[in-house]
């Protein structure tokens, strides 16, 4: 750390102002604006009892902010999606306490974007030593860099653990003007699938909307929310979003807010909200009736129509699962770093973290064989 640089280390995004938080990054990624971070934190998303505690670490000279990372304080790995049960249970079984820990992360979001917020390599690895510097300080166990973009992964130093994981993400591809287009590019078999799949909702009467913040009414914002509640309800998890943040998005972020609602007779019937970034539409939460073929029409396809329509060239629709290849989306890498307090452990989940990185470049490469494109390109590039 210079003498000139002073770290502050933030309970709430409140005490920056939106314009200094985002003169750090291009604006391109919609979950690292202050407007977005700012808002889960004063609508009632990150409740202590789901172990969410802001500390965002920053940098100053005098009174410009020169480095930030979104931080927070972790009490369980509830919301993170980079899994590490294993390694608390480790610290467990020897008499240790993996919790707190700290995590340079956008909560519930795994979503790949800027985490080193900083105008230069150099501040950026300034940045990451006042990180260390705040762990060892606190006593924490560990700190967490989770879903960075590749061009930070040379401002962490050998002592930051590599993990990577496979997401599956659609990417437009040259000559792709339409929907036609890109099923054009796929085999007989899964163009056929696809296209029965989306006839079966349409034969049910089903329309879509797309609605911006901007355009969406208190209705629209109530529907989703509600599908947002179904979901989790179904599934047993405690839905952490409130109805008042998506207000604050829809009227804070107008133009990245992005919903799908599917209607019949009239009334909604399923939605899929997503956000917008620079070039990317990024799949978060969806809901709705249990109806054929009514989820993927919802969650993925609507949204690469959006995109070919849009200009758009990526599409992200969250974590995890492998039925998305069959319908364009390819395996592609994403990234996060770890620094470990302990010596003795940082050396032995080196070790882990070797062998989980092999396990997942084999997982990437098998699914690359099974590819819808008449080509068999089934490459991720992995930012």
């Amino acid at each position: 750390m210079t003498a000139s640089l002073q770290l502050r280390v933030l309970p709430s995004l409140a005490e920056v102002g939106a314009a200094q938080w985002d003169a750090l990054h291009d604006q391109r990624n919609p979950f690292v604006s202050h407007a977005f971070l700012a808002g889960l934190e004063q609508h009632g998303c990150l409740r202590p009892e789901w172990g969410w505690q802001p500390c965002h670490i920053t940098l100053w000279r005098g009174d410009e902010l020169a480095a930030a990372v979104p931080g927070y304080l972790k009490h369980n790995s509830h919301g993170e999606f980079v899994f590490d049960h294993a390694w608390a249970d480790a610290y467990a079984r020897h008499g240790l306490a993996y919790f707190p820990k700290w995590l340079g992360a956008v909560p519930y979001s795994p979503v790949t974007g800027p985490r080193l917020l900083a105008r230069d390599a150099a501040d950026r690895r300034l940045l990451l030593e006042a990180i260390a510097a705040h762990v060892r300080a606190q006593g924490l166990s560990s700190a967490h860099v989770n879903f960075h973009v590749a061009a930070e992964d040379t401002a962490f130093d050998a002592d930051w653990l590599r993990r990577a994981d496979v997401q599956f993400q659609w990417q437009r591809r040259p000559g792709w003007q339409d929907f036609d287009g890109f099923l054009a590019s796929m085999d007989h078999k899964h163009r056929k699938n696809i296209r029965q799949e989306r006839a079966r909702v349409a034969r049910s009467g089903i329309g879509f909307r797309v609605v911006h913040g901007d355009e969406a009414s208190a209705a629209d914002l109530d529907a989703m929310h509600g599908f947002y509640l179904q979901t989790f309800a179904g599934y047993g998890n405690a839905p952490a979003l409130t109805l008042p943040f998506l207000r604050h998005l829809a009227t804070a972020m107008p133009r990245h807010l992005v919903i799908f609602l599917a209607e019949q007779d009239g009334e909604p019937i399923a939605g899929a909200l997503c956000l917008r970034g620079g070039d990317t539409l990024y799949g978060r939460y969806w809901g709705g009736a249990a109806l054929p073929g009514l989820h993927f029409e919802t969650c993925y396809y609507q949204g690469i129509d959006y995109c070919l329509r849009e200009g758009l060239q990526r599409f992200e629709p969250g974590a995890q699962g492998e039925h998305k290849l069959a319908r364009g989306f390819l395996p592609t890498l994403v990234r996060s770093r770890h620094w470990v307090a302990d010596a003795q452990f940082r050396q032995a989940l080196r070790e882990w973290c070797a062998r989980e990185e092999r396990d997942v470049a084999r997982y990437a490469q098998a699914l690359r064989r099974h590819s819808p494109f008449r080509d068999g390109d089934g490459d991720g590039d992995g930012t």
